[in-house]
């Protein structure tokens, strides 16, 4: 009796590890961004995705795992040949994902290999179309036609290529002494070129100055002279207000009789002065006829003035 139900024990065990061994083999978990290939009897069967997924065990199995997100792989430096028979020395990287499991799984044997030799072999047909300078000045432009020429390319392997991106483009020696040599040139240029602009904008601001300070000038001196002939026209004008209110004072006061004996005095006192000053300039002095020479001139001037007093 204890035998028999050690060998039941025993059964119920070994029924109990081969159910849990079953259901163990039966469901997979899919993790998130990864496909399982499943193959029944080496066929392809499905493409199980992320989550619980139940598999037949013993006949399902999973052929392959590939992941969903996106990659990065170097692509190795390799020799290209430019348009302008130039050997230059490109690395990159490339960036991918995969959208087709199925075609990257049965579509191509290592589809990281194919799509790296790819890259390879597009990035030196790009180069040959390019010349030197062009390489390095639409660097973006060639790793644009690089992801275009492999996507045409890789669509039968299920691959989609994001982005390539050329790491360093190294020239030989001697072009890169000649590239150092006309970036120095053109260096030099450029610094000519700006000295002499500046040169020039110097010249021209010089002459502007030069051409302004005598507009200044000109101005000034016009300005001055201006005032200077306002000045003299109204000191002219002035003076001769000045003397004709003299004049019209001394008419007035000739008009009255104190007038008239001013006057006579004062042209006997210049008439007087007059022979004096000949006779200090001449040892020879002329007497006149009468005696009474200054009175005689008095009366003149007096009968001048009574004359010109009746006229007026």
């Amino acid at each position: 009796m204890d035998t028999l139900l050690s060998n039941l024990f025993t059964a119920e065990v070994f029924l109990f590890i081969l159910v849990v061994v079953i259901l163990k083999s039966s469901i997979i978990f899919v993790p998130q961004n990864r496909a399982y290939m499943i193959e029944r009897f080496g066929k392809f069967q499905s493409t199980r995705e992320a989550g619980l997924n139940f598999i037949i065990p013993f006949i399902d199995r999973i052929a392959a795992d590939r992941s969903l997100k996106e990659q990065a792989i170097d692509v190795p430096s390799q020799s290209a040949i430019t348009r302008d028979n130039i050997s230059l020395t490109v690395d990159g990287v490339l960036y991918f994902r995969v959208l087709d499991p199925y075609k990257a799984t049965y579509g191509v044997d290592d589809y990281i290999f194919a799509v790296t030799q790819l890259s390879q072999t597009t990035m030196r047909s790009e180069l040959g179309k390019m010349e030197l300078d062009k390489t390095f000045e639409e660097r973006d432009q060639l790793n644009a036609h690089i992801v275009a020429s492999i996507n045409e390319a890789s669509s039968p392997w299920g691959i989609q290529v994001l982005r390539y991106e050329i790491k360093d483009i190294v020239p030989p020696n001697t072009v890169m002494e000649a590239m150092e040599a006309q970036m120095k040139a053109e260096r030099v240029k450029r610094a000519q070129i700006l000295e002499s602009e500046g040169d020039r904008q110097s010249a021209i601001n010089v002459a502007e100055g030069q051409k302004r300070s005598v507009v200044l000038k000109a101005e000034a001196e016009k300005e001055e002279q201006v005032l200077q002939a306002q000045g003299e026209a109204q000191a002219i004008l002035a003076v001769a207000q000045a003397r004709a209110e003299a004049i019209t004072r001394v008419g007035e006061a000739a008009n009255t009789p104190d007038g008239q004996k001013a006057i006579q005095l004062d042209l006997a006192s210049q008439a007087i002065t007059a022979k004096a000053a000949i006779a200090k300039e001449s040892s020879v002095v002329l007497l006149p006829d009468s005696g009474t020479d200054a009175a005689s001139l008095v009366a003149q001037a007096t009968t001048i003035m009574s004359t010109l007093n009746k006229e007026r």
